[in-house]
């Protein structure tokens, strides 16, 4: 019981300073958002050691020779920034309107029938934790195109309702991870449309597959190629750069079409090779911090994968039905 009351008192005070915070942040102007972004995301850098020294493996094995230890130190150092910048930025939303959004974001369409088409008949859209991924969703929900959002619930149930509100202030609708299957499939169906973020590293099982990442082998979901297959949908990509100013720029890429025939491993290499463009010419908006290759393809270490990865026979059985 003891302990019980300390958990609700916990709670309690912890969403009141996010309360407080998202009262706060929109009433700001945006140099000091700006400014805040990247302080705490340096204090971040040199505060979590163990994201950091993560961060730098993994810039390690992913470019090789290509950066310098001082550079890859400075990518990882602006990975944060980045990083708080978006969470800031999520409540800094607040302050956008359908009328005043476009002051502050610019939307490049590679391929603008996709787009014209995705109104119609609904569609998968998906993007990785890169630049201000939580932006790309809000601003497709002011130009009339309304997502479903799949987000994992907060042990702390105030902190899930307040991201819940943020998340959804464009008109989209956020629904827990836990069941999120069944009522993507029952909206899409509905020429509804889902979007998702596709590029964390999952333990091996039936919803994952194997793909190429910075030329090593990880394991992925394949919800998105799922649902694109099974419902006949496009899957588009797309990311959201951060600029100095405080701006935005959106890039779609082309849409992904499959049938129902083509590879679930190849559709969803595809679609990270469109992110790892993205990353690729734009490195530090990026979440380095995060463990992307947690499992070894052989049962030796292998120095051209991070010296967190480990061997797993989950993994080599997946890698081999792949």
């Amino acid at each position: 019981m003891p302990n019980d009351n300390v958990k609700r008192i916990r709670y309690f005070l912890e969403a009141q300073l996010v309360r407080s915070f998202a009262w706060l942040i929109p009433r700001l102007p945006r140099s000091l958002i700006l400014f805040f972004a990247r302080t705490i995301g340096t204090l971040a850098y040199w505060l979590d050691a163990r994201g950091r020294r993560t961060a730098l493996e993994n810039l390690r094995v992913a470019f090789g020779d290509q950066y310098t230890p001082n550079q890859r130190a400075q990518i990882a150092r602006r990975s944060y920034q980045t990083f708080a910048r978006t969470f800031i930025d999520l409540f800094w939303a607040r302050s956008l309107t359908r009328s005043n959004w476009q002051s502050h974001v610019e939307i490049q369409l590679d391929d603008p029938a996709a787009e014209n088409q995705a109104r119609e008949t609904g569609a998968i859209w998906v993007t990785p934790h890169f630049g201000n991924f939580e932006f790309v969703s809000l601003i497709w929900g002011f130009r009339d195109i309304k997502f479903n959002v799949v987000a994992q619930d907060f042990k702390n149930p105030a902190l899930t309702e307040i991201f819940t509100t943020l998340r959804q202030h464009s008109g989209h609708q956020v629904i827990s991870s836990d069941g999120a299957m069944l009522r993507l499939i029952k909206s899409l169906k509905r020429q509804g449309h889902a979007g998702l973020l596709t590029d964390l590293n999952m333990k091996p099982g039936r919803a994952t597959t194997v793909i190429e990442c910075f030329g090593l082998k990880t394991c992925v979901p394949t919800l998105h190629t799922t649902l694109a297959q099974r419902l006949g949908l496009s899957i588009i990509t797309g990311v959201c750069i951060p600029w100095p100013n405080g701006t935005y720029r959106v890039q779609i890429f082309s849409a992904i079409r499959p049938t129902p025939e083509d590879d679930v491993t190849a559709i969803t290499q595809q679609v990270w090779n469109h992110f790892e463009k993205a990353i690729r010419a734009h490195p530090e908006c990026w979440m380095w911090m995060y463990k992307h290759w947690r499992y070894l393809p052989t049962e030796n270490p292998d120095p051209a994968y991070p010296n967190y990865a480990n061997p797993s026979g989950a993994f080599r059985k997946l890698l081999t039905s792949s």
